[in-house]
């Protein structure tokens, strides 16, 4: 009976862990660029030398799902859309460098290139991306920015930098508690991607199924509580045991 309390209570706190995860999916379901999180639960055998273990129910964290997200046209020149496995680089906010596909960009007041989310663009050296005061700005599809200078003509327009843009298989990125992606092999840093990386006046959208999602959160609700029922009715008959001992002896 310990057994069978102990992996419906392990399966219960698993659970509840992928309510967590279902809920963040949802609750990100309007963020630009936004990847899906993935979980999954399986059994580990609690290790016990050579006495009889338990079996945990163990939530796992599976990274996130690549599919590329919808399309949606804008005509915003500041918004970008990124072609698969390609990520905008953004300074973090330890001062690191850390990754995303949220192009819903930004000019800050001090002219610096921003995401939706705050997080500083940099260029190809990992600096900052800050433009000089411009009446008009084009961003190519390469990453490379041009500028019409305040007070010009469009013969004047000149690029003044491009935006650091890796290629970066899924299986070598992880989400971290601020949302970004970083390498997970940092002594094998990212390169810059060639060619278009990038379509612009598009934004992608994020790739969570809401129904998917909320059906989902429903069937965790139902294990749920079939798992609570199963510690209540084991407690039952602990305590039906107990009683039949005490009156036994």
């Amino acid at each position: 009976m310990d057994k069978a309390l102990y992996v419906a209570m392990t399966g219960a706190r698993a659970t509840l862990q992928a309510q967590g995860t279902v809920s963040h999916n949802l609750a990100n379901a309007d963020t630009a660029g936004f990847k899906a999180a993935l979980a999954n639960t399986v059994s580990y055998r609690v290790p016990g030398g050579t006495h009889a273990s338990r079996i945990d129910a163990m939530h796992v964290d599976q990274g996130f799902n690549s599919r590329v997200g919808a399309q949606r046209v804008t005509g915003n020149p500041l918004d970008v859309s990124m072609r698969p496995d390609r990520w905008l680089a953004v300074q973090s906010p330890d001062g690191g460098e850390a990754y995303t596909r949220a192009g819903n960009l930004s000019l800050t007041p001090n002219g610096q290139l921003v995401t939706g989310g705050g997080h500083p663009l940099v260029d190809e050296n990992g600096q900052p991306f800050a433009l000089p005061p411009h009446q008009a700005l084009d961003i190519g599809h390469d990453g490379t920015v041009s500028i019409i200078p305040l007070g010009e003509g469009p013969q004047t327009m000149a690029v003044i930098g491009r935006l650091r843009v890796v290629e970066a298989a899924p299986d070598r990125l992880a989400r971290g508690l601020d949302g970004l992606m970083r390498n997970t092999t940092p002594d094998q840093p990212f390169a810059q991607a060639p060619g278009e990386v990038m379509a612009t006046g598009t934004l992608e959208a994020s790739n969570v199924d809401a129904a998917g999602a909320l059906v989902q959160m429903i069937q965790l609700q139902r294990q749920f509580e079939m798992q609570v029922k199963l510690i209540s009715r084991g407690d039952e008959n602990a305590q039906s045991a107990n009683s039949l001992l005490r009156l036994g002896g």
